[in-house]
């Protein structure tokens, strides 16, 4: 029998939480088939376009996409860090929320996570990491600094997985996006780049020893050299309000 529907929500909300509770409750993969339109109508009070409403409302937040033809109907997804990164950069840009503010609040992940990496890693993490820092060695700098941007993020989702806490690896994964300075048009020059090695191994250097205090002090310094860049180099972005990063098929304002 079907819950009757909350006042406090609309009934298209109303069916996307319970067709969400039907697959956390079935505990469907990505790529399981759920049902299709017709044979959820008659499980639901509802007309078709509210059915449709709740689906939507699903699909927006990635959970589940609608295929139409033969073979289709609706699918379970997951939702991705793209996906989470987008609308709490259109929450910090709607409350007019600085680019400083999201620096900041990386500064306060990431030692975090260092300290755990140190503590919690693995032997086979740690080999992850030092193989991050010998391809970042064999890049060259000028050229190559998508690639070296890439793999610095590479470095980073290693500690924020190493440690264990997947709480903390999300906030990492999501505010790191935000946070990130190519997308606000900073540049690294080849100086900020043997920095980042530098940091990079020191910080390796402390996960081995399992010296979570050491890994986080250098973590901390690590993060903070970014700031450091915007207010040295870029100060006029530190008041600019945080980007709208785009989700497939958006734009980045």
């Amino acid at each position: 029998m079907n819950n009757p529907v909350s006042t406090h929500r609309s009934k298209a909300e109303h069916v996307a939480q319970q067709l969400l509770d039907r697959i956390i409750a079935a505990k469907l993969k990505p790529g399981s088939s759920f049902a299709t339109e017709a044979e959820l109508l008659p499980q639901f009070n509802v007309s078709r376009p509210t059915l449709r409403e709740g689906l939507k409302l699903l699909e927006s937040q990635g959970v589940l996409e609608r295929r139409p033809g033969p073979g289709g109907g609706i699918i379970v997804r997951e939702p991705s860090i793209d996906l989470l990164a987008h609308g709490l950069s259109v929450y910090l840009r709607l409350h007019e929320v600085p680019f400083a503010t999201v620096l900041k609040a990386r500064e306060a992940i990431e030692p975090a996570l260092a300290y755990e990496a140190a503590v919690n890693g693995t032997v086979e993490d740690f080999a992850e990491l030092e193989a991050s820092i010998a391809r970042m060695k064999a890049l060259d700098a000028p050229r190559d600094q998508v690639a070296f941007l890439e793999e610095n993020r590479m470095f980073h989702s290693v500690i924020a997985r190493a440690g264990g806490n997947m709480v903390l690896e999300v906030f990492w994964n999501t505010i790191s996006i935000l946070a990130a300075g190519e997308h606000h048009g900073i540049r690294y020059s080849v100086g900020n780049q043997t920095h980042v090695v530098q940091a990079h191994q020191r910080i390796l250097d402390a996960c081995r020893r399992r010296d979570g205090t050491a890994a986080a002090a250098e973590m901390e310094t690590h993060v903070g050299a970014l700031e450091n860049l915007v207010r040295s180099r870029y100060q006029h972005l530190l008041k600019h309000p945080t980007s709208v990063f785009e989700r497939p098929g958006r734009l980045r304002a």
